[in-house]
């Protein structure tokens, strides 16, 4: 037996609501709040865009119900550090002579102008690694312009350890790490601001 029109009719209703409108999965408060701030600070930003942000914050955030600018920043605080300390051990492991990534093996003995600018970046990235108690208090304790400027500087001492290398000649071994140190620091920056 054929089926009846009004049942056709109903199946293609369905499809084309279907299609029109997918079923979503549904997300979360936090990943809302996340992509809201995301998009706020991130959309016009030429330090860093929205995935970014996104993926940067999201690694870090917990389901936690006060999730707010104020606390976006200081995991951007946190990240910008864990960063700077896997940046230092890495650099710690190239002028070893050992291999910073898998990829990369030197002797600094070889490269003088390398091992110069690894030096400066190793001192730089520290300068980074202490300033976090300093900063994730100031973050905590509602003093964002002190925040904001331990972060400007962070960003400022790592396009220096990157600018090292190309004035000197060389090829950077911490172009991504300076990459995404640079980019979290300025993202601390934009989220104190609507902190």
């Amino acid at each position: 037996m054929a089926p009846s029109t009004s049942s056709t009719s109903v199946m293609s209703v369905v499809a084309v609501l279907l299609l029109l409108f997918p079923i979503a999965p549904a997300i979360s408060s936090s990943d809302q709040a996340i992509l809201g701030a995301c998009k706020t600070v991130g959309g016009g930003s030429t330090y860093f865009d929205v995935q970014f942000c996104e993926e940067a914050i999201g690694s870090a955030a917990g389901g936690g119900a006060s999730l707010d600018y104020q606390v976006f920043a200081g995991l951007a605080v946190g990240l910008l550090a864990d960063n700077a300390t896997s940046t230092k051990a890495k650099i710690d492991r190239l002028i070893q002579g050992g291999s910073g990534d898998g990829n990369v093996k030197l002797n600094v003995g070889d490269d003088a102008a390398l091992g110069c600018c690894l030096l400066s970046c190793r001192k730089l990235y520290g300068g980074i690694v202490e300033s976090r108690p300093t900063c994730t208090a100031a973050v905590k304790t509602g003093k964002f312009g002190e925040a904001t400027a331990l972060l400007e500087k962070a960003a400022a001492a790592v396009k220096k350890c990157e600018d090292g290398f190309g004035k000197s000649n060389v090829t950077s071994p911490l172009m991504a790490e300076d990459d995404d140190a640079y980019k979290l620091a300025k993202l601390g920056v934009a989220l104190l601001r609507f902190a």
